[in-house]
Formats: C-alpha cells, sequence, structure tokens
C-alpha cells in the first residue's frame, strides 16, 4: 500500500491550483499509471478529512491519497515508483507499508 504524504491535502492543492496546473498534474498521474498499469490492484483516491479514534491513534496528518500495488520485492516497488508525480510536488513523500494477506497470518 502506498500513502501519500504532503503538507496540503489533495483537496486544497487542487483549490490552489489554476485549470492548466490541475490538467497538467492528472496528465501525469495518468501517464504514471499507464507505465505500472500490470501492478496496480486499486490506483486509490485522494484523501480529504482525517480522525483519529482511541486511545494511543497513530496520527495520519498529512495523508494525502493512497494506492495499492502488487510488487513481488522493494527494488520492484523502487522501480514501479520511479518517476512518480507524487515526489515532484515541494514536500510530498511516499510512505510505502507491506501488506500481509490473511491466508498468511
Amino acid at each position: 500500500m502506498i500513502l501519500y504524504r504532503a503538507p496540503m491535502s489533495a483537496l486544497e492543492q487542487m483549490e490552489n491550483a489554476s485549470p492548466e496546473q490541475k490538467r497538467l498534474g492528472m496528465d501525469a498521474w495518468r501517464a504514471w499509471a499507464a507505465k505500472v498499469d500490470y501492478a496496480i490492484a486499486d490506483l486509490g483516491a485522494p484523501l480529504a478529512h482525517t480522525s483519529h479514534i482511541g486511545q494511543g491513534a497513530s496520527s495520519s496528518d498529512g495523508v494525502a491519497g493512497y494506492t495499492i500495488i502488487n510488487a513481488g520485492s522493494a527494488d520492484e516497488v523502487s522501480t514501479i515508483l520511479d518517476g512518480h508525480p507524487h515526489l515532484s510536488m515541494p514536500g510530498a513523500s511516499i510512505e510505502v507499508l507491506e501488506i500481509i494477506p490473511v491466508q498468511d497470518l
């Protein structure tokens, strides 16, 4: 699972972007998704509001979206994320989490 972190939510980013910036941003995402479509299980979605529930709930501040990919190794994840448009945004980063299949538990 890929978590996209950014200093602004996806909604704030879109509100502050010109129509041309929005178009260029979506074009870059489409190009990346087409390049690695073999690995995408769920392209995901932008995220807006963050809630924290329960004692000791960890912070998810700065999470702007997610994607689920299939990869066989950390090297393959690096290859899949090479040139990812999210990484061209100032202050943006990508967090990679490995999902453990239920049958492996």
